[in-house]
């Protein structure tokens, strides 16, 4: 049989659009998908609960990704084969690979203690807070709250705190990575979790999938290393993410779901082909 090819993409300022959250351009790709057959795993910082109503959105019935590499969610039944590490909730199998919030909750208190007015999660924050600070509606901004595995935080004048933020973090077992915000996670990426779902198909199928990944920032490199297909899409004003360096690297031509929807629909035919 061919190798199955599977899609991984980042969501906001790639699939999604970074100000309005519209997948609109990508609609032509995204029904290419559907039509091959070919599978689209959200890979994203996310909640579980902004996820189910994207994918709801999208018709999307693949497993997903949420925060950073948190936890990797299965429709039941979706695969044959059993997932020995994952636990039942809610019609999904879940195999969690993050740190529970409320230990980054208590590790994220004492870096407030040593930085004093420094810092603000996204758990110091009203709804309406973060609906202002990230252009979502109240609705949500409230689903964005709903964390189980990542902390997004704001940080004033990150040049001179980052360093001090980093040591804490590591000191106490966890990590920090960075996109539109700060994250502070257990020991898991995105990495790590695109490993794991491209272990489950190859093993359901018996062979190893081809691999196409899509995003757009720092927390998107372990993503894009894992695949064999790493594009990068636009950022506001035709920029791409300087830190994101590699040789095999596809720079999709345009902003957020104009340039993933090129780069998709380019790499599905010629895979399919």
């Amino acid at each position: 049989m061919n190798n199955r090819i599977l899609v991984f993409t980042d969501l906001d300022g790639t699939l999604l659009d970074r100000r309005t959250y519209s997948f609109e351009p990508a609609r032509p790709a995204l029904r290419l998908l559907r039509e091959s057959g070919i599978p689209l795993i959200i890979c994203t910082s996310k909640t579980r609960a902004e996820v189910e109503e994207i994918r709801e959105a999208l018709g999307n019935t693949d497993p997903f990704v949420v925060e950073n590499g948190g936890a990797v969610f299965v429709p039941e039944g979706y695969f044959s084969i059993a997932l020995e590490a994952a636990r039942t909730d809610s019609g999904y199998l879940i195999v969690e690979m993050g740190t529970s919030y409320s230990r980054i909750l208590s590790v994220f208190s004492r870096m407030k203690e040593r930085l004093p007015g420094r810092l603000r999660g996204f758990s110091d924050l009203t709804i309406k807070e973060v609906a202002r600070l990230t252009g979502l509606s109240f609705e949500e901004a409230a689903r964005a709250k709903e964390r189980e595995y990542d902390e997004p935080f704001v940080l004033d004048d990150p040049a001179a705190n980052l360093d001090a933020v980093r040591e804490m973090a590591e000191s106490a077992g966890l990590s920090i990575s960075r996109g539109r915000f700060f994250h502070l996670t257990g020991d898991n990426d995105k990495g790590r979790a695109v490993r794991l779902v491209k272990d489950i198909y190859a093993r359901t199928d018996g062979i190893t999938p081809r691999t196409i990944g899509l995003g757009d920032s720092p927390n998107d490199l372990p993503l894009l290393e894992n695949v064999d297909f790493p594009v990068l899409v636009q950022k506001p004003g035709g920029r791409y993410e300087p830190s994101i360096r590699m040789d095999n690297l596809i720079l999709a031509p345009g902003e957020g779901p104009i340039g993933w929807s090129v780069a998709v629909r380019e790499l599905a035919e010629r895979l399919t082909g």
